[in-house]
């Protein structure tokens, strides 16, 4: 598939990355396309392209969206809501608020019955927004590798075609898919940010990621 990424930091890099891997075409959309960052990655990712936010948003039949999450909507604005209506947006963005951690828990500036993804899907209503690939870092996004094999990557969406789609990619990556519903389920996934972040702040221990046991 066409894959634009809105973000050119670490998970939109590691992803794009990661599906330009399994096959997929990705072009990387950020504020300036010829920043040294963006020149660096491209270069230690050959077949990738950049672009503008505008650029990616046209080119993705799938978007992941993965900035700052205080610069969320600036980004829609940006990238044109024309431009998503219709495609798969996998939002990755937590609702991290601009405080310190507090004995590691990272503040959100939403609150318990909202989320980020939510809002996204309010502002880009023709847009299909799932929430995925929001509680691990990024280190651990494209194929992760752990003794006790596969964790589970939470999402959910209004659509289900592209809630399909977007558990294709997330298999692609070495995960296994969970779906948790539509849109308000990101009430409770994205604060799992919250509770994978503990261990780095309180002991510098990031190698890990959620696994749902079933019986």
């Amino acid at each position: 598939m066409k894959i634009g990424v809105l973000g050119s930091g670490i998970v939109g890099r590691t992803l794009g990355a990661g599906f330009l891997k399994h096959g997929h075409s990705v072009k990387l959309g950020t504020r300036d396309p010829k920043t040294k960052s963006t020149r660096d990655w491209l270069a230690a990712t050959p077949g990738a392209s950049a672009g503008t936010f505008e650029d990616a948003a046209k080119f993705g039949e799938v978007v992941v969206f993965a900035v700052l999450s205080r610069a969320v909507e600036h980004v829609l604005r940006l990238a044109g809501e024309e431009n998503l209506a219709g495609k798969i947006l996998i939002d990755t963005n937590n609702p991290i608020g601009d405080a310190p951690p507090q004995d590691g828990v990272l503040p959100f500036f939403t609150g318990p019955n909202e989320s980020l993804a939510e809002r996204i899907q309010s502002k880009c209503p023709k847009a299909r927004v799932v929430k995925a690939f929001n509680s691990v870092g990024a280190g651990a996004m494209v194929n992760p590798q752990f003794e006790q094999g596969p964790p589970t990557m939470f999402f959910c969406g209004n659509d289900d075609s592209a809630k399909a789609t977007v558990a294709g990619l997330i298999r692609e990556l070495g995960w296994e898919p969970f779906d948790c519903g539509s849109i308000v389920a990101a009430r409770a996934i994205e604060p799992l940010c919250m509770l994978w972040c503990i261990p780095g702040f309180r002991s510098n221990s990031w190698n890990h990621a959620f696994k749902l046991l079933q019986g």
